[in-house]
């Protein structure tokens, strides 16, 4: 099971942060603090692959990958494999990608609710749902549709008696 998804910035600072297993946010703010302490001391040249029992307990382990001025974190347990989990991120970078063209770290600020959409398609109460891309577009753009459709619907009707002004 997936345990946590993290994004965040190389000065530690969470621009996501989904933990599939209650956490409370204090615990939250230590785990993220404690992650980023592991990641910005780890050389350039090691294994994107880490032990992570010491920060959250027994059978956990961490994939990351550093893109650009992000770190994309997955914490799992042993019924995950870390190569599919290393797999799992860029398809998580590659939709991204698709859907902001060229994803940088504003685009996560400014659109958060995307990318939380997002990761929901692919990732679900810490199970994977979806591997591939393409299907996780499909679904977003028809997610987009759907929220374009109820805004354009006028709550207000509009009364003919009424005159403009």
């Amino acid at each position: 099971m997936i345990r946590a998804v993290i994004v965040m910035n190389t000065q530690g600072k969470p621009r996501l942060a989904k933990f599939y297993d209650y956490q409370p946010v204090e615990k939250q703010q230590e785990l993220i603090r404690s992650v980023f302490a592991a990641l910005s001391n780890r050389a350039e040249n090691v294994s994107n692959f880490m032990e992570a029992e010491s920060i959250f307990g027994p059978d956990s382990r961490l994939v990351y990958k550093h893109y650009a001025t992000l770190y994309f974190v997955f914490v799992f347990d042993s019924s995950e494999n870390e190569l599919a989990m290393l797999d799992l991120i860029q398809v998580f970078v590659e939709t991204l990608d698709k859907c902001f063209r060229n994803v940088c770290e504003l685009d996560i600020v400014f659109n958060y609710s995307k990318m939380q959409s997002i990761l929901d398609e692919i990732i679900f109460g810490g199970q994977v749902l979806e591997t591939s891309s393409v299907e996780v577009m499909k679904a977003i753009e028809e997610i987009s549709k759907l929220e374009a459709a109820s805004n354009a619907i006028s709550l207000i009707p509009y009364a003919s008696g009424w005159s403009r002004r």
